[in-house]
């Protein structure tokens, strides 16, 4: 495999790898993200992996690793889309047309009904928090992604195998990541606005921030409009397949959104900076509450807190989708950092080394 290719810009023109490295901290640290990217190809067995780091002024530095990946190439990013959701919803918070704490049957009548499952009492916020108890439709299928690749699922068909299945627990008790809260904020979104979700994320969220490699597929478009690598999933024996196109309607408002890893760090330091929320509502996004099994030491409203080494807290998501994983994070000085790989990691110690990866290209932005 070739060796990891790397690039320094300041954006909009590129500028050139400092001569003297050995001299240069910066440098230096971009150097172990390369050998890190290329770890994660050679020695843990993904196809690709790629990073984008943001310093602080704005600067991008993007690395990639892999036969055939691009620098800072459009990956589907998953349940990153969480968080653009979560955004555009808290935005009606704050217009005064949606309230945190109210039940979701008051804007979805009817909707959320089942064994134990009943949106009277199901907040808007236990669905942002992933405290509602809603089981996830994903359980449903995700075994057998084959026999969903080509084909298009309505919000309502997710909801409806969700809702075959009991609640997980009296809504508010506890924490559960459940992709099915997203299909219901998406439907939030859209009955409350009168608007389909795509148009809201990307009016609120996507344009205000001139995210140019970041949409939301439309209907039917299984493929990735821009420079991308192939993704990849592994079959029944281990073995990677090409798995780059396919209907990601499955995933929706929880997961459907694609991107550049420099839009997504681009987006995440300008929400941490408050170009998409007031104070109150940032505050309220980064409320959180304890989230056994998820990356970070907390989940709030489609957000997760990242405490790092030297004791400063970041902020982000991550997301996984069939063909990419992302991890990565902010912090609301401007420093950001993204790592993808180009298939889920089949183990614990794949997922560890892709968080890995992310820690130390986030330690290589300059504040």
């Amino acid at each position: 495999m070739p060796e990891p290719t790397t690039d320094l810009s300041t954006p909009p023109a590129a500028t050139g790898v400092p001569a003297n490295r050995s001299s240069n901290p910066s440098a230096r640290r971009l150097d172990e993200v390369s050998r890190t990217l290329d770890a994660l190809v050679h020695d843990r067995g993904f196809p690709g992996a790629l990073a984008s780091i943001r310093d602080a002024d704005g600067s991008v530095r993007n690395v990639a690793a892999g036969d055939g990946v691009p620098l800072d190439g459009q990956v589907r990013i998953g349940s990153n889309t969480k968080s653009f959701t979560a955004v555009a919803l808290l935005q009606l918070v704050g217009e005064g047309t949606l309230d945190l704490d109210v039940p979701v049957g008051k804007y979805l009548p009817n909707l959320l009904r089942g064994k134990g499952i009943d949106g009277t009492r199901i907040l808007v916020r236990h669905v942002l928090q992933q405290t509602s108890g809603l089981p996830d439709y994903m359980a449903a299928w995700a075994g057998d992604p084959a026999s969903f690749r080509y084909r298009y699922a309505d919000p309502r068909d997710l909801l409806d195998v969700a809702l075959t299945m009991p609640a997980l627990f009296e809504p508010g008790d506890r924490w559960s990541y459940s992709n099915t809260n997203y299909v219901v904020a998406g439907l939030l979104l859209q009955t409350i606005t009168g608007r389909p979700w795509s148009e809201q994320v990307h009016r609120r969220v996507i344009a205000p921030l001139g995210l140019q490699r970041t949409y939301v597929p439309a209907a039917g478009e299984l493929g990735l409009r821009g420079a991308h690598p192939q993704g990849f999933l592994r079959d029944g024996a281990g073995n990677l397949q090409d798995h780059t196109e396919f209907d990601p309607s499955i995933a929706w408002a929880a997961g459907a959104v694609i991107a550049s890893l420099s839009d997504l760090n681009r987006f995440a330091t300008g929400l941490l900076r408050g170009e998409l929320l007031s104070p109150a509502l940032l505050a309220e996004m980064q409320n959180t509450v304890p989230s056994d099994g998820f990356p970070g030491t907390g989940y709030g409203l489609g957000l997760a807190r990242f405490p790092q080494a030297d004791g400063s807290v970041a902020w982000g998501h991550g997301g996984d989708i069939f063909g990419a994983e992302t991890r990565g994070w902010a912090t609301a000085d401007g420093r950001a950092a993204t790592v993808a790989v180009t298939a889920l990691p089949s183990d614990a110690a794949g997922l560890e080394a892709v968080m890995a990866a992310a820690t130390t290209s986030f330690e290589a932005a300059r504040s």
